[in-house]
């Protein structure tokens, strides 16, 4: 009998390699079945984030054997940047609603059964064993972890073309049929896209280089609400080409957040409406100033929600710019259903809004 009937294993596995599969096999000496909890699961292909959850599943499933096949579930699961409450509430009804599928003939639920949770030991790298600490439910158990095998590293052998002779070596750190299946991806239209836009970011941290400090982006953001609607902007250019965001950009050194949220506004989407109005129809604002939320680097942004008031002549017109190819009123009900097409973290910008709202 193993020690425990489910062990909880969250990880990003952009790419699941050899590290990951350690964990788990270790997980699966230990329990009777695994439940894996594949995050970012929702957000918008990037350099850090080159794989959907389907094809991160799929590189798990390969990697294991058949026999062992049906004792590990795969759910992908959102992030919550902003909101820790929320993301382990998902957490929690995920893994309720796994075991509770998985025992429908006797409709069990988490209490009933020895649950874990299984991670890095303590004292790791930081990050990454904090949010262990956050399940005192759940026994947490330690997984040694293999050196010098990271995503990081793996990704970006695979997509310099600077470190193009690192990427023959990522074969030990990767089960053999991850490294084949990320080699026939190479091949693909998705693959050229990301590498462009890890160019793009590489050029733009490189002209950087020289700075005496690691710089600091100051940027705003405008969330404008009209009549059950959110006002979005398609990206025209790198980072994030093709992308929805929000209205916004850097601030000028000659002036102030407020002012410059209302002229980047104005700029990216022509908004029909008067600059005072809008200032007068700010309702709230905040600082979303996450260290991994833009890849350019370190991006601090001032982000306030407008709310414009409904009038007999509908939803005020707007039209694209220079960087932008589309604005549009996108329905709030379509929005929640957008979080793959936003740039960077806009959406969990606008929802943490619309709880204000």
């Amino acid at each position: 009998m193993r020690e425990f009937d489910y062990l909880i294993f969250i990880g990003r596995f952009q790419p699941f390699h050899n590290g990951h599969l350690w964990t788990l096999q270790h997980a699966l000496q230990l329990a009777d079945k695994v439940i894996v909890l594949c995050g970012s699961a929702r957000q918008a292909r990037t350099p850090n984030h080159p794989w959907t959850v389907d094809d991160r599943e799929q590189l798990i499933r390969m990697s294991l054997s058949d026999e062992v096949q049906a004792r590990v579930f795969v759910v992908g699961i959102s992030d919550r940047m902003y909101n820790d409450q929320q993301w382990l509430t998902e957490v929690q009804n995920l893994v309720d609603r796994v075991i509770a599928v998985d025992n429908s003939d006797v409709g069990s639920r988490q209490a009933q059964f020895r649950i874990g949770i299984v991670g890095p030991p303590r004292g790791a790298k930081k990050g990454n064993a904090e949010y262990l600490d956050l399940f005192p439910q759940w026994q947490r158990v330690e997984a040694p972890e293999l050196p010098d095998v990271h995503a990081s590293r793996i990704r970006h052998a695979f997509f310099d073309p600077d470190r193009g002779d690192d990427w023959p070596g990522c074969a030990a750190l990767l089960p053999a049929p991850v490294f084949n299946w990320l080699n026939a991806f190479r091949a693909g239209e998705t693959f050229a896209n990301l590498q462009g836009e890890y160019l793009f970011v590489k050029r733009y941290r490189q002209s950087w280089a020289t700075a005496p400090y690691p710089p600091t982006f100051v940027t705003v953001d405008a969330v404008v609400i009209h009549s059950g609607h959110v006002l979005l902007v398609r990206r025209r250019s790198a980072p994030g080409k093709g992308l929805w965001a929000l209205p916004g950009g850097f601030v000028t050194p000659d002036e102030r957040i407020k002012d410059a949220v209302i002229r980047e506004l104005k700029e990216e989407t022509r908004l029909k409406v008067p600059a005072p109005v809008l200032a007068g129809s700010i309702r709230a604002s905040r600082v979303f100033d996450h260290p991994q939320r833009s890849l350019r680097g370190r991006t601090i942004t001032h982000a306030f929600l407008i709310e414009l008031a409904p009038t007999s002549e509908g939803l005020p017109k707007v039209r694209g710019d220079d960087e932008s190819d589309r604005a549009k009123w996108m329905p709030l009900f379509e929005f929640n259903r957008m979080e793959e097409q936003l740039y960077e973290d806009h959406f969990y910008i606008v929802n943490w809004f619309l709880g204000q709202v």
